[in-house]
């Protein structure tokens, strides 16, 4: 009798494995299933940031609290590229201080990675505090050329204390509209007391879009996106993208950072005064790769937009602003 037991036991222990492997199986072939029916995405403001830009160790992500584990650049790189695959991006414009942080990024990525060069304001590991430089405007019309750039910015002049309207700023305007090249500039806040510690130059007015009227009316052709939408400038955000029908803003770094109440009603305020169409998904993944997922579920999630709007954010917008069809 205690073998038939042992024996029954033992066939049921089989069985179980055999169900239970199956079962394994099939919920890793949903998810590639999953992950291939995704509809492409591109995002329009991400960060080819050396790994180590915000220290060593690298501090942990101020939402979901993990720590990058990263400790290369490479590494750091290969995480956002699992990211591409895991949620079908496309296409992304990756921006950082220096062209050879760049190349890496486009070749690894089968030049999925618009490059852009973000200044005057930059972090240098290892400084305590931000540093302003401006591009030599010849070496920087070579690289557009030669395509090794395909976006201007993220301009942070902000960040320098320096007004979008700065007289500094003109030249780069004029070539970016010269060259037909998207310009991407910073119009939204910093983190909190920054003023005080490493961004000494850092003021909030300085990131409100009404500053780029003057630069609109002198280059009507100019093709501009407002990162971070403007936050928290929501009603000068509408005025400047009503009256210039021409600029573009992405959503990057509210759908992640911020409560996500406090991101919907920004949204939805620009989507009822009928902007929808000029809204383009950005994850602003600086060194915390989890920043993507977070900031994906947050659309997917927004159940007052429809399937039409968020893939208008996630895809068709931002192909109609890089003219990709051409």
């Amino acid at each position: 009798m205690d073998n038939i037991l042992k024996t029954f036991l033992l066939i049921t222990l089989i069985v179980l494995l055999i169900v239970g492997c199956a079962k394994q199986e099939e919920q890793s072939t949903a998810q590639e299933i999953s992950n291939q029916a995704r509809l492409p995405i591109i995002d329009m403001h991400m960060h080819t940031f050396q790994w180590n830009r915000y220290g060593d160790p690298p501090p942990p992500n101020s939402v979901s609290g993990i720590v990058p584990a990263a400790r290369t650049n490479r590494e750091a790189m290969e995480a956002y590229l699992a990211d591409m695959e895991r949620y079908n991006i496309v296409l992304a414009v990756g921006t950082v201080e220096a062209l050879d942080l760049l190349k890496p990024w486009t070749a690894a990525s089968s030049n999925r990675i618009l490059g852009g060069l973000l200044f005057p304001e930059h972090i240098i590991p290892g400084k305590e505090a931000s540093v302003v430089e401006w591009p030599d405007l010849a070496s920087l019309r070579a690289e557009f050329k030669s395509e090794n750039l395909a976006v201007m910015g993220e301009i942070t002049a902000q960040y320098g204390g320096i007004a979008a309207k700065d007289p500094r700023l003109e030249p780069y305007f004029a070539l970016a509209e010269e060259l037909d090249i998207p310009v991407c500039i910073h119009c939204n806040l910093g983190p909190p007391a920054a003023p005080y510690g490493s961004e000494p130059g850092l003021r909030a007015a300085l990131g409100n879009p009404l500053l780029l009227e003057d630069v609109l009316v002198s280059h009507p052709s100019l093709r501009i996106y407002i990162a971070h939408s403007g936050y928290p400038f929501l009603a000068e955000t509408k005025a400047i993208m009503l009256l210039y029908p021409n600029v573009y803003a992405d959503i990057s770094v509210l759908n992640w950072v911020i409560p996500r109440e406090e991101f919907y009603d920004y949204l939805q305020s620009l989507m009822r005064c009928g902007l929808g169409k000029r809204l383009m998904y950005g994850s602003d993944q600086m060194i915390w790769p989890d920043a993507v997922g977070i900031s994906i579920e947050s659309i997917e999630s927004a159940d007052f937009l429809t399937e039409e709007q968020k893939r208008d954010i996630f895809y068709n917008n931002a192909a109609r602003f890089l003219w990709l069809e051409k």
